[in-house]
This record gives structure tokens, C-alpha cells and sequence, in this order.
């Protein structure tokens, strides 16, 4: 586990480079491709792309590595993978969506990364099965400069939050509704959906009407950008369940294509508005959309001055699937009371664990956009080798199989098991007596481990601990474990 973790931890160091100078001068291997696996949940198959390399190869590749501060100790790291592994499985992530045909589960969501044919043709190209296009409108935009600003790991450019001022499309929506078409025609078994967003009953059936129109599979109606400049628009109306429900009907009577709202997680209870665009006659909802948010820093700053707008990126995705387990537990949408209302899960994706995360809870798709803006299309192949690997190594023909699959095992707080415990347990052959579990349960847990200072070792003391495994979540090593689960009474 400690060399696994310390080769992640190199991989994560990498720049994932373009035209990678260390895969250039390796002539049997890539071991930039390598890397990418690992950075994305891949590991198990990162040897395939460098098995042949010998030596000189790997060593000429560190050598020509470009980092800023150091060279990725490449030849070290592929000497400890397991290059016998290969990821000769065939994808078959077929899914539907809303009726549907998908090739797989992943889509790139509304925003800066699908804003002309140029860019969602190379992302088709590349392996996406479908777009939320950016969304449309018919007021004049004019964004800010700079839009973005990040929450960063300290001394990298690797952010896990990010803060974003963009708002709808640029572009005349004539111009948008042709790239849509001509993508449609051109990429006729991928999925394009027109994001759209009006200040009127009559903006959003105009704007619908031309979606379908133009050929396109659906419209989303965007309720929840949080960054709109003009009332009445964004998560102004996702706020307000009456709005979602008559913008939903207009559209809904209007053409015949699925309507797809987009739910604002800048709400106490998401079910409110959901439900309105249920009774709508909603075909699925798209959740969630960036969470209002400041940063403090200067760099995001704009003439000087900052205001609140959208937070996106690794760190909202505990909280967006906390909103699509609320949608998914609803009893109304799983189709006892009618019609289903469909799930396409946002926040925080990553990795193709973080897709199947939201997977396992309801969804039928998931969209991304703050990963690309990082790394670009080129993740869609490790999405893809993970989620395929994944469904094969548990014997799974389908990818229906998991749609919902994780949600029998989450109840409500009462529900609980309360009446057992299960204790940690430290691995003496892992711990390196660092103490952390000790800091940690002595100033914030309930003084239930005792340290050693001579020979630097913990011990749990088994009558104050209460099982709440905060030492093994600080442990930097992964020296505490779990032991059996035993009755209370037993202790």
C-alpha cells in the first residue's frame, strides 16, 4: 500500500504535459500516458504503456521531463508497476437518457469548455458521448476579466475548488443553434443538447422552439446559474418553485423533445423545485450547479473589487451528491406515482470513481467541466478504461446494472445502527510513529490512544475509545485498520 501510495503521490507531481517530452524519446513506451492512468484512477493498467521500455529509455525520458523543480522520477515509478496487467476490455457503456441511445455515461456540462463546433467536434472525436451545450440566451453578455479564480494545493497550480464568473453564451443564437445543428448532422449518434435560459415565458419558448427546430435530442433549462448580472434569470427562478414549474410547462407544451431543468444547489431543500418540474411533466432534472462562494484572493479580482459567484471542482461533490441522493430518495420520481423523472449528476468529477459515485446514486449520466478545464478532453479515456474495467471486473454486462445500486444503503440518521462498535486497530509494521493519531484523538477525539515517546508507538486504550475512527482518517500511512463490528454490551 506504501509504494502504491508513494507512486500516486509522484504521478501527482507530474504537468501532464502536451506533446509529453518524455514520451518523445521513449520509442517502446509512453510513459506520459502512464502517468495519466495513475493521476485518474488507473494504476491497475498504467503498465501497459511503458512494459517494453527498457532502461536507457526510461532514463532518457526523466532526463527530457520539463518540471519546474524537479525531474517525475519516471524510471523508479515503472519499475514498480505491474506491467503484466492490460486493459484489453471493450467498452460497453451503452446507456439511455431520457429515451435516449447513449454510447456512455459521460458529457461535457454547459460552460466554457462547449462554447463553439471547433471544440465539442474535438471532444466527440475524442470519445464524449454527448454536450450540454453552453447556455443560450437572448440578452447581450458582456463578462468580467479575469472570470476564474482557484482554490489551490499549496504550492501547485492543482486546484480543488474553483470559482467562476462566466456567464451564457457569447455568441448571436442563430450562431449557436447552427454549431448545434451542424453538430447534430455531422455526429449523428451523439447526444446534443441545447442549454437554454429566458427572462420571459416567451424567451424560453422561443429559445426551445429553435432547439428543436435545429434537430437537437433536448434542452436543458438552466434555473440555477448563480452569476447572472439581470433578475429574473439563473437560480433567481430555480429559487422559486412556481417559476420552475410554469417555465417548465411552457416549454414542456410546447415542443416535443426532452426537457431537462437544472436544479441551483443554492437552496435549503432541492426537492422543492424538482418537484415542481416534475409535475411539469419534467423528463429528468440536471443537478447540480455551481454553489455561491467567495474567494478572497486578488487574482481573481476584478478592477479591484470581488463579488460572490459559482464554486465548482473537487470540493463540491460531497455536497452534489448529497443533493442527488435527496432527488433519488424522492418516492414521487422512481415512477410509483407515473412517468420517472431521470438523473444527470454534476459536482466535482473527476475520475471515473467519482462518475460511478454518482452512478451508484440514481444517475443515468454524468457531465463534466471543471476536470477539462484542467486537463482537457484527453480524460475521457481513463472515464472510459475505469468504468468499463469496473463493470467487468464485478461480471456486469451493463451499466444499468449500477443506476441506483448504492441506494438501499443510505437512511435517515434515526436509522442507524447504534447499538454496536467497531474498533481500529494499528498495523505495527506500517506505523512510523509520527504520533498524528495521537495529536488528533487527544485534542479532538476522546483521549483514547496513548503514545510511547521512546519507542514511538501508539496504543489504543480500548475503555475510553468510542469507534469514531478519526486516527485512522489522519494517519498518513494507513496503519489503522478496523476491527470486527461487536455489540455495545459486549465492550
Amino acid at each position: 500500500m506504501r509504494l502504491n501510495t508513494q507512486i500516486k503521490e509522484e504521478a501527482a507531481k507530474c504537468l501532464l504535459c502536451i506533446d509529453a517530452p518524455c514520451s518523445k524519446v521513449c520509442k517502446n513506451g509512453d510513459p506520459a500516458r502512464a502517468i495519466r492512468a495513475i493521476r485518474f484512477g488507473n494504476e491497475k493498467y498504467a503498465g501497459q504503456w511503458v512494459a517494453k521500455c527498457t532502461d536507457e529509455e526510461l532514463e532518457a525520458a526523466e532526463k527530457a521531463c520539463i518540471h519546474f523543480k524537479h525531474p517525475i522520477h519516471i524510471k523508479e515509478m515503472v519499475r514498480s508497476m505491474d506491467t503484466t496487467v492490460d486493459s484489453d476490455v471493450k467498452p460497453n457503456l451503452a446507456i439511455t437518457f431520457c429515451g435516449i441511445p447513449c454510447e456512455n455515461p459521460f458529457f461535457l456540462a454547459s460552460s466554457a469548455i462547449c462554447t463553439n463546433y471547433e471544440m465539442v467536434a474535438r471532444a466527440f472525436d475524442a470519445g464524449w458521448a454527448g454536450v450540454f451545450y453552453k447556455t443560450i440566451c437572448l440578452q447581450e453578455i458582456k463578462e468580467v476579466s479575469p472570470r476564474f479564480d482557484a482554490v489551490s494545493e499549496v504550492g501547485t497550480s492543482d486546484f480543488f475548488g474553483f470559482r467562476n464568473m462566466e456567464q451564457l453564451s457569447e455568441n448571436p443564437v442563430d450562431v449557436d443553434f447552427d454549431i448545434l445543428s451542424r453538430l447534430k448532422r455531422d455526429y449523428p449518434t451523439k447526444v446534443v443538447i441545447a442549454s437554454i435560459m429566458g427572462q420571459t415565458e416567451e424567451q424560453w419558448i422561443e429559445l426551445a422552439k429553435k432547439a428543436e427546430q435545429a434537430g437537437l435530442d433536448a434542452v436543458e433549462l438552466n434555473f440555477s446559474c448563480p452569476q447572472m448580472r439581470l433578475t429574473g434569470m439563473g437560480s433567481d427562478v430555480g429559487q422559486d418553485s412556481e417559476l420552475v414549474l410554469f417555465y417548465t410547462a411552457y416549454v414542456k407544451h410546447n415542443i416535443k423533445i426532452p426537457v431537462i431543468p437544472k436544479m441551483t444547489p443554492n437552496i435549503t431543500h432541492i426537492n422543492q423545485p424538482a418537484m415542481a418540474a416534475y409535475f411539469a411533466s419534467a423528463d429528468a432534472v440536471s443537478a447540480i450547479n455551481t454553489i455561491k462562494s467567495v474567494t478572497m484572493d486578488n487574482r481573481g479580482a476584478v478592477s479591484g473589487k470581488k463579488t460572490i459567484s459559482g464554486l465548482s471542482g473537487r470540493a463540491v461533490k460531497p455536497i452534489a451528491l448529497r443533493y442527488i441522493l435527496e432527488l433519488a430518495k424522492n418516492p414521487v420520481f422512481n415512477g410509483s406515482h407515473g412517468k420517472p423523472l431521470e438523473l444527470s449528476g454534476i459536482g466535482g468529477i473527476e475520475t471515473w470513481r467519482d462518475a460511478l459515485e454518482f452512478i451508484q446514486l440514481g444517475c443515468r449520466n454524468v457531465q463534466v467541466c471543471t476536470a477539462v478545464m484542467q486537463y482537457g478532453y484527453r480524460i475521457i479515456d481513463d472515464l472510459i478504461l475505469g468504468l468499463s474495467s469496473y463493470l467487468e471486473e464485478r461480471g456486469l454486462s451493463s451499466l444499468e446494472t449500477l443506476v441506483g445500486e448504492e441506494l438501499p444503503n443510505f437512511v435517515t440518521p434515526s436509522n442507524l445502527d447504534r447499538d454496536t462498535i467497531v474498533y481500529p486497530k494499528i498495523d505495527r509494521d506500517t506505523c512510523i510513529g509520527c504520533g498524528r493519531c495521537y495529536t488528533s484523538c487527544m485534542d479532538g477525539g476522546h483521549q483514547a490512544i496513548a503514545f510511547d515517546y521512546e519507542t514511538r508507538q501508539p496504543r489504543i486504550v480500548g475503555t475510553k475509545c468510542v469507534g469514531c475512527h478519526l486516527c485512522r482518517l489522519v494517519c498518513p500511512t494507513g496503519a489503522i485498520g478496523i476491527t470486527k463490528r461487536i455489540n455495545k454490551k459486549e465492550k
